[in-house]
């Protein structure tokens, strides 16, 4: 089995290639965020400093939290309007035709999140770097600290609201026998045994513990087969429609990218997660395995 979108993913010599190819209008992206635990959650550190340290050659920085978020929702990461993205894209040097990659350090999941929402905007040439800059780098590969200048983009943003799901859809899946709800966060933190929350402990009733990390092998996606094995396994592929949640809308969008390879055509991503239920006292949570 292959992958049916494996132009979602870029591998390391693919970048390099592109990087020394003069007709490709490459836009890579360094997206990185250090989560620091809190009492409830994670406060989130934009990624600025190691950006300036070294980076992939080429790569400008993209600030997910100031950037390409909702500051004003109280939440850590909200997805923010479409007129917003749209002038923060094109102030980032961002075309229609422009081949945006984005990398992360330390996790996947900042720049699978970057990827869905460009992705949801109508741009149809980004790719995520398989195996981030800590793949780069075992490879031996080039870093620099020069940072790129580009001129302003003019990308067209036309947001699909299809790629999203908001707090009343969350709920009104419970229960849908059409619907398949899968959190994506680590099995304690889906049962509520570990100590670690986000202002209340469990999951959301009915949904399916996908671990983010199950998805992924030394820093890349599994193979298309082992993904498709690992979702038949959870009961997710026997629903036509999937809603992915995580704490904030960002390890869940792992989830969400790898069914999407596997041609998963309906993948919506709960952009508050559980940051958001949880606030809400009148809001279920289960405790314990599915």
């Amino acid at each position: 089995m292959q992958y049916s979108k494996p132009e979602y993913l870029m591998s390391t010599q693919q970048l390099a290639d592109a990087m020394d190819d003069p007709s490709v209008k490459l836009r890579l992206f360094d997206v990185s965020v250090t989560l620091a635990p809190s009492t409830t959650g994670y406060s989130a550190i934009p990624g600025i400093e190691d950006y300036r340290a070294g980076h992939i050659p080429g790569a400008a920085f993209m600030d997910l939290g100031k950037d390409l978020s909702d500051t004003t929702s109280g939440l850590g990461f909200t997805l923010p309007s479409a007129e917003h993205l749209e002038a923060a894209y094109r102030r980032a040097g961002i075309d229609d035709d422009s081949r945006v990659v984005f990398y992360s350090v330390g996790h996947m999941m900042w720049a699978t999140r970057a990827w869905w929402m460009l992705h949801s905007c109508g741009h149809r040439n980004v790719s995520v770097l398989d195996g981030g800059l800590a793949k780069w780098q075992r490879e031996g590969r080039p870093l620099d600290t020069a940072e790129p200048e580009w001129s302003p983009g003019h990308f067209t943003v036309k947001l699909d609201r299809a790629r999203w799901a908001d707090k009343a859809m969350t709920q009104a899946a419970i229960g849908d026998g059409d619907v398949c709800t899968i959190n994506a966060l680590a099995p304690g933190v889906y049962t509520g045994e570990a100590e670690h929350h986000y202002g209340r402990k469990g999951h959301i009733p009915g949904s399916k513990n996908v671990y983010y990390g199950d998805v992924l092998e030394d820093g890349c996606f599994k193979s298309a087969d082992e993904l498709h094995t690992l979702f038949s396994s959870k009961g997710v592929l026997e629903k036509p429609s999937v809603i992915a949640y995580c704490g904030g809308g960002i390890s869940a969008t792992i989830d969400a990218l790898a069914l999407t390879l596997i041609g998963h055509t309906n993948v919506r991503v709960y952009d508050g997660s559980m940051s958001e239920w949880v606030r809400d006292e009148n809001l279920p949570l289960e405790t314990g395995p599915a």
